[in-house]
């Protein structure tokens, strides 16, 4: 399986560690591939700064490396606050290029998971129902990414 992985621009800086470690552990997003499968990052790159204007184009040049899937970073999801846009992301990638983009890459730290839990807007915003692959991870992975 091939991906490509769009992060928040807000850390268009990150290195990407904990994205590539729950690749090669299978936790969060990619919770979804088999063990045994390989899954092999081919493009990384921000959304651009809001409104996301690389995912425009970013999905078309993964798809050329080959990306049959393109996960939104966890970052859209738990940065406060959270990305506005994240669903739009999704729509637009499924819709234009036809492959699936998936919510979520590594999991969802716990000590952000206990916060954000706490604050209305993760309940205005419905982010359980989007980030479903996040939500289910036992709570000492989740301190595991802490």
């Amino acid at each position: 399986m091939k991906i490509g992985i769009i992060i928040c621009n807000r850390y268009r800086d990150c290195g990407g560690g904990k994205c590539f470690r729950s690749v090669r552990e299978r936790h969060g997003g990619f919770s979804k591939y088999p063990a045994g499968e390989t899954v092999e990052v081919v493009g990384y790159s921000s959304c651009g700064g809001c409104p996301g204007g690389n995912v425009e184009y970013v999905p078309e040049e993964m798809i050329k490396s080959g990306a049959q899937a393109i996960h939104l970073a966890t970052g859209l999801v738990v940065g406060y606050p959270p990305c506005p846009n994240i669903r739009r992301f999704k729509k637009f990638i499924e819709e234009r290029y036809g492959i699936p983009a998936v919510v979520g890459t590594h999991p969802i730290p716990k000590k952000y998971m206990d916060v954000h839990r706490g604050l209305p807007f993760w309940e205005e915003t419905k982010m359980a129902e989007i980030a479903g692959d996040l939500m289910g991870e036992a709570e000492n992975v989740m301190k595991a990414y802490d």
